[in-house]
């Protein structure tokens, strides 16, 4: 018996590891993310880790407070985060509708970078961890935009919780002029290097 569990309340990321078949719980960490790390690589690798680590915690504590409730079995916890870079500046998700205004400007027409983090935190029916982390990076050209199409799209709601103001996957598709890299990794989660560094591991996603 094994379980998976999403520490990710994000519905892109929900959505993509439905779309592989994979069978899992969400449960979102909650805590405040700490960022110690200045290079967008280090970045998301170090705040999925923080969201993968937190969610086992309380795995552990849960199974150590409960243990007449709980049936011992092996458990994943996949922790993600996923920022923009422009020039190596990070973007992460807007605090109102101007510092959308202000990352969409700085975007449009350029080419800019997507991070996307990932941890796996590995518990064992004994309650031992194991933990691996990793990132992925694409490549993002946009067209430009006018200040009426930029008003446009935040006046939809759209931008306000994603990374840079933007969401590959939705209406914005329009203004996207080319990827170089993993298209799921814009959306949140590069599903295929998750299957492959899960395989390279000698985990099968189908076990869980």
């Amino acid at each position: 018996m094994s379980q998976i569990i999403l520490a990710s309340a994000s519905p892109r990321r929900k959505e993509l590891l439905e779309q592989i078949g994979a069978e899992f719980v969400v449960c979102p960490a909650k805590g405040e993310e700490i960022i110690t790390e200045e290079e967008p690589s280090a970045v998301v690798m170090e705040l999925s880790r923080q969201k993968a680590e937190e969610v086992a915690s309380g795995v552990l504590t849960y199974n150590e407070q409960h243990a007449e409730l709980v049936t011992p079995q092996d458990i994943l916890v996949i922790g993600a985060d996923t920022v923009v870079a422009y020039e190596n500046q990070i973007l992460g998700k807007p605090k109102n509708e101007e510092d959308a205004r202000r990352m969409l400007s700085m975007l449009s027409g350029k080419k800019h970078s997507v991070y996307t983090g990932v941890t796996f935190v590995f518990i064992d029916k004994d309650g031992r961890t194991g933990e691996h982390c990793f990132y992925e990076k694409t490549d993002v050209s946009m067209y430009t935009l006018t200040e009426d199409e930029i008003d446009r799209y935040i006046s939809s709601g759209d931008p306000m919780d994603k990374a840079g103001s933007y969401g590959i996957q939705g209406r914005f598709a329009i203004h996207i002029k080319g990827i170089q890299g993993d298209y799921n990794n814009v959306v949140g989660l590069p599903v295929a290097r998750l299957y492959q560094e899960l395989k390279k591991l000698g985990v099968s996603i189908w076990e869980y």
